[in-house]
């Protein structure tokens, strides 16, 4: 499984594939339009959520490991979630070359590559799942978290959450394949037997683990967080709630509109909407839909970290201390940061969502 199937979130060989038949049209239905139109559109915007998503959590990394120092479950989760974002946005610089001109980075980088971007998108997902969890234990089983949220049981669960990513990837490793049609080098998965089935369940896959378990969770543990918070007599409530609004509404509108269109792209697939029309606004739609799906890595720091107070002093503290053309090899130097505001166990998100209650 790789980003160049109907599953991906990178151009498809299936957008791009220029000619469709079917057996109640008398011509082709041409799609060479649709490749143009991704070869300008899809590489800048590949760029740049690349370039901030490198930056944003690159940031996010260095901040966990320079002040909080990983001394909550909460702190390792998000270490987790900026690692994860970190994978899958590396993957864009090759995806984006794919989309305008053709794979020509040889077989073996095409498995690596497909590899770990879904494992990158799969483990991103997953941990704002858990960190759904972690807040929904913290807020409305605070004694109970005492013991539950450890340390050790966050790296616990975050080396079974890598399990499940790489196994939910492991298709992308298995079955990516290079091959070259009409004189252009594709970089796709395929299966040895039913090829349409496979889209099929390939989707089907991204539907359930990347949409519907990780929204259900989340409207769980968000609902409980906020009945829970409004018995509480707190100025800070509303701050709290906003959070937490902006977590699902984002989480929502950058995820569902890609899945939605890729069950449709199933439908196609499983010839129940035969229309060349649909078809094509459906190719357009894939692009733009899953381009914004990848937004919502660059936008995990400012979720979980920048709309925390705590965070805004240490991202100030951070760039007092990087000056200069080596900033972040001077910042990497070892040597005692901690103030009075740094000292705190709790991550920033726990910090602001304790101080509703």
């Amino acid at each position: 499984m790789s980003p160049t199937d109907v599953i991906d979130i990178t151009p498809d060989e299936s957008i791009y594939s220029g000619y469709y038949a079917y057996d109640n049209l008398p011509n082709p239905c041409t799609k060479e339009g649709i490749k143009a139109f991704g070869k300008v559109f899809l590489p800048p915007l590949y760029s740049l959520v690349f370039l901030f998503g490198l930056l944003g959590n690159s940031i996010v990394v260095l901040v966990l490991f320079k002040y909080k120092r990983l001394k909550s479950m909460t702190d390792v989760y998000l270490l987790n979630l900026a690692i994860s974002d970190l994978l899958f946005v590396l993957s864009l610089p090759f995806w984006g070359y794919y989309a305008a001109d053709q794979w020509v980075f040889g077989l073996g980088l095409c498995k690596l590559i497909s590899w770990i971007y879904l494992v990158g998108f799969y483990s991103g997902i997953f941990f704002i799942m858990l960190m759904s969890i972690d807040r929904y234990l913290a807020i409305v089983h605070a004694v109970f978290s005492l013991r539950a949220r450890t340390l050790t049981y966050g790296v616990i669960t975050s080396i079974a959450t890598w399990s499940v990513a790489v196994l939910a990837s492991l298709p992308g490793l298995l079955f990516s394949t290079c091959y070259t049609e009409r004189n252009r080098t594709y970089c796709k998965t395929q299966s040895s037997d039913n090829s349409t089935r496979w889209k099929t369940l390939s989707s089907l896959e991204i539907n359930i683990l990347g949409l519907v378990i990780p929204l259900a969770i989340m409207l769980f543990c968000y609902s409980k967080i906020i009945r829970t918070l409004q018995h509480c007599k707190n100025e800070k409530k509303n701050k709290a709630v906003k959070m937490i609004f902006a977590v699902v509404v984002l989480f929502l509108g950058f995820w569902t509109p890609y899945n939605i269109v890729l069950f449709l792209e199933s439908l196609v697939d499983l010839e129940v909407l035969q229309d060349c029309t649909f078809e094509k606004h459906l190719d357009y739609a894939i692009q733009a839909t899953e381009t914004l799906a990848f937004v919502h890595c660059c936008l995990n720091p400012v979720i979980y970290f920048f709309l925390g107070e705590k965070f805004r002093k240490y991202i100030v503290q951070l760039f007092k201390t990087c000056r200069g053309p080596f900033a972040f090899c001077r910042f990497l130097q070892i040597h005692s940061v901690d103030t009075p505001s740094s000292s705190y166990t709790q991550s920033t998100v726990d910090h602001d969502l304790h101080n509703a209650l």
